[in-house]
C-alpha cells in the first residue's frame, strides 16, 4: 500500500472549518488522505481529482465504503473552478494538494519515469501530457538545455543536452540515463548524475508547474472564511511557487523596490499557519525514504 506522506500532520492542519461541508483532494492520487479525511469528519463530503486513470480506479476502490460523499473526477488540479462547477459545488471547506509524481507511478517501470528500470522514455502522469521521448528527441539543444537549467537546476545542463541531441534517437529511460553518465560524472556518496535531468523532463511533460500560481489563487477565491489550503511539494521549484503565493495573499507587497507607494495592491486574504514548512519526522523518513523531500505549507482564509 502506498504510504501518504505527512498523512498525520496534513489531516491534523486541515481540519473543515464545518463538518458538513465539502472538502477538496485536487491531487487524491491512491486516495490515502482523503481516506484519514473522510474517517475523521463522518458528516464532510469530498471531491478527488487527478490526471491520472489508473489512480483514479484505485482511489476509487479504496474510497467506496464511503459511497455517495466522494465524487471522483479526471482532470487537472489547475482547472479547479471548472471542474467545482461541474460537480456543482459552490465554495469548500478545505483543500488539499499533493503535488509531484506519486509513488504508485514511480514505482510502475513501464511508465518510464525511473531510471532505475529499463522502460519506454515515457513519464507521463496523464493521456494529456507528452512523453519524454518527444521532448528528448524533437527539441533542439538550446530548448533541451533550458529546461534542463529551469526544471532541474541541472549546472551541466548545456553539456547533457548537447549529448542527448548527439545521441538521438532516444526511446528508453536506460539510453537516457547513459548519455547523461557519459558526461556528469558523480563523486562517491552523490545522487545519481541522471537524477536532476528525468526530474526536469518529467516537470517538463507534465507541465506540473504551469499555472500553480494561479491555482493557489483559484483555491483560495473558493474557500470559504476560516477555510484552509494545504499544499505538499516535493522540490523546490514548487515549494518556492507556493510559499510566494501565501505571502502575496497574506498581503505582502511585491512592487518593485523604490516604489514610493505600494501599486500592486496587496490585500490580506489569508493567514500563513505554517511559518516554516512541516517537514517528515526521521521516523517517517525512515519508513518512506521519499518523504524526505516533503514540505507541507498550510494558511486559512480570514
Amino acid at each position: 500500500m502506498h504510504a501518504s506522506v505527512l498523512l498525520t500532520e496534513t489531516t491534523t492542519l486541515l481540519r473543515p472549518n464545518r463538518e458538513d461541508g465539502t472538502l477538496v483532494d485536487a491531487t487524491v492520487g491512491l486516495g490515502g488522505h482523503a481516506e484519514t479525511l473522510l474517517e475523521r469528519y463522518p458528516r464532510t463530503q469530498l471531491v478527488g481529482i487527478d490526471r491520472d486513470p489508473a489512480a483514479l480506479e484505485r482511489a476509487a476502490e479504496r474510497l467506496e465504503k464511503f459511497g455517495s460523499r466522494v465524487t471522483l473526477v479526471r482532470g487537472r488540479h489547475e482547472k479547479l473552478i471548472d471542474i467545482l462547477k461541474q460537480s456543482q459545488v459552490d465554495a469548500i471547506s478545505g483543500l488539499l494538494a499533493d503535488l509531484g509524481v506519486s509513488s504508485m507511478q514511480l514505482d510502475d517501470a513501464a511508465r518510464g519515469f525511473s531510471f532505475r528500470h529499463d522502460a519506454p522514455l515515457d513519464m507521463r502522469m496523464g493521456p494529456d501530457a507528452r512523453s519524454a521521448a518527444e521532448l528528448v528527441n524533437t527539441l533542439d539543444e538550446a530548448e533541451l538545455a533550458t529546461i534542463l537549467r529551469d526544471y532541474g537546476e541541472e549546472p551541466q545542463a548545456r553539456r547533457i543536452a548537447r549529448a542527448i541531441v548527439a545521441s538521438r534517437p532516444l526511446e528508453t529511460t536506460t539510453q537516457l540515463a547513459e548519455v547523461v553518465r557519459g558526461v556528469k560524472y558523480a563523486k562517491r556518496g552523490e545522487i545519481d548524475p541522471a537524477t536532476l535531468t528525468f526530474q526536469a523532463l518529467r516537470i517538463a511533460a507534465n507541465e506540473e508547474l504551469v499555472g500553480l500560481d494561479r491555482f493557489v489563487d483559484d483555491a483560495v477565491g473558493v474557500l470559504e472564511r476560516g477555510a484552509r489550503i494545504a499544499v505538499i511539494a516535493f522540490h523546490s521549484l514548487e515549494d518556492r511557487i507556493v510559499k510566494r503565493a501565501f505571502k502575496r495573499l497574506e498581503g505582502e507587497c511585491v512592487c518593485p523596490p523604490g516604489l514610493p507607494v505600494c501599486a500592486c495592491g496587496a490585500k490580506r486574504i489569508v493567514k500563513i499557519l505554517t511559518g516554516r514548512p512541516v517537514t517528515a519526522t526521521e521516523d517517517e523518513v525512515h519508513r518512506n525514504p521519499r518523504s524526505r523531500s516533503a514540505k507541507l505549507r498550510v494558511a486559512e482564509k480570514l
